[in-house]
């Protein structure tokens, strides 16, 4: 097995290369709100959210500093139209196989088994590694609870890189 990855020390010098000030990591003062599935998740509504910087093609391609913007992809988008593109990690197994960031598929492939109820219409990808938090908290995060809310999804599968 190799060396563990020293994420902490290689984000910061990530963002030092990109001209940032060091970075703050960000510090929650309070627990989440937990908040239970109420029914069974074969009736569930399932949306996919993915910090993997993946596109569809014809879409703007995210951009490498502080893009806070995200994407809606098609659930029954096919593969061979995904595109990914990230500052922050190497593309290489993304771009041969994007399920190992983007398990879109995989979710479809779930549904038709009745593993849960459906996808919602849309998938929602962002590129994470995003230096501002309150970007994040004031624009990002509210934006895609909004979709989720307008999708009636039940559930949300975040997908980190």
């Amino acid at each position: 097995m190799g060396e563990p990855v020293r994420y902490i020390e290689r984000i910061q010098c990530l963002y030092q290369g990109l001209g940032y000030p060091a970075y703050r990591w960000t510090v929650n003062e309070t627990e989440p709100p937990w908040t239970p599935v109420t029914k069974p998740l074969r009736d569930c509504r399932l949306m996919l959210i993915a910090s993997g910087g993946i596109y569809l093609a014809g879409q703007v391609a995210f951009h490498y500093k502080d893009d806070s913007s995200y994407r809606a992809i098609p659930k029954d988008a096919p593969a061979s139209a995904l595109r990914a593109t990230h500052f922050a990690y190497d593309l290489a197994n993304a771009r041969r196989d994007l399920r190992c960031v983007f398990p879109l598929e995989t979710l479809r492939g779930l549904a038709a088994e009745g593993f849960f109820g459906e996808l919602a219409s849309h998938a929602y990808t962002f590129m994470g590694g995003i230096y501002s938090t309150r970007r994040v908290n004031t624009e990002l995060a509210p934006a895609l609870v909004a979709r989720a809310q307008e999708e009636k999804a039940d559930l949300a599968l975040l997908v980190p890189v």
